[in-house]
């Protein structure tokens, strides 16, 4: 089973760019969504349909912004949108689908970039989103927690580590949270298979940063042990380009 996990960064401008095209080359049986940016009927949900998908939305209250999705060729057994935390249940955050051997939760943890309060949002969500799934990992034990983190984990998961050691996304305090969630329960499926440098999932958009592979890494799937030992593949589709983002894969 091929599971993607892609921030497109809009997606109504990813299909400009030929996100349904490669979606069609690519056919993984699960694609979590985040960055949707979009209500359900503001998009042409029938390419996805089909391209033989069942299509689950949980977009931001906010029009434009935030959201998530999964793209599904196996219909779930059940379907459960957010965290049960309204503040971030607004923002289209989590969306979670449970398979018969499994469970897959597309996440969008928010960016604390803008400094103050964001960062504090981000600080927040961090806390409830580990109690949430180390509760979760108790009653689905076969999880894998998917998505944008928004956080670089190690030094070799970003392109200049000292310069950006002040930096959100890098901050010591969400660095020590990663070294948390990876003690408790949950393992980076890239770095099972990959210890390789150099490997990013994200690019500014200023100052070539693509073009010249100077990004970070802030694009998991993270797998609950029973998973791991599943793990037979992972890749970070470099060269895929419908977003600042690009998505990363895990076969199972």
């Amino acid at each position: 089973m091929k599971i993607i996990s892609y921030n497109v960064n809009g997606i109504r401008a990813a299909l400009k760019k030929g996100f349904a095209e490669w979606l069609e080359t690519e056919n993984p049986d699960v694609i979590g969504l985040q960055e949707v940016k979009a209500l359900e009927n503001q998009v042409d949900i029938a390419i996805f349909k089909d391209l033989g998908y069942h299509v689950y939305w949980y977009p931001a209250v906010k029009k434009g912004y935030s959201g998530v999705a999964i793209l599904s060729k196996l219909k779930p057994d059940n379907l459960t949108y957010g965290i049960d935390v309204s503040k971030y249940d607004d923002e289209g955050r989590t969306i979670r689908a449970d398979y018969a051997d499994f469970s897959f939760l597309c996440a969008y943890f928010p960016s604390g970039t803008t400094g103050g309060l964001r960062q504090e949002f981000k600080y927040a969500f961090l806390d409830d989103i580990y109690g949430y799934t180390q509760d979760l990992i108790k009653e689905k034990p076969n999880l894998i927690l998917s998505g944008d983190y928004n956080i670089c984990h190690k030094p070799i998961d970003i392109h200049n580590p000292v310069a950006n050691k002040n930096t959100s996304g890098f901050l010591p305090e969400e660095r020590e949270w990663m070294d948390k969630f990876t003690s408790n329960g949950f393992d980076d499926s890239f770095r099972l298979l990959n210890p390789n440098p150099d490997q990013y999932s994200w690019w500014s958009y200023r100052a070539n940063a693509r073009a010249n592979n100077k990004g970070w890494r802030i694009d998991y799937h993270m797998t609950t042990p029973s998973m791991s030992a599943k793990v037979k593949k992972v890749d970070i589709l470099q060269e895929v380009s419908h977003s600042d983002h690009c998505p990363i894969v895990v076969e199972v």
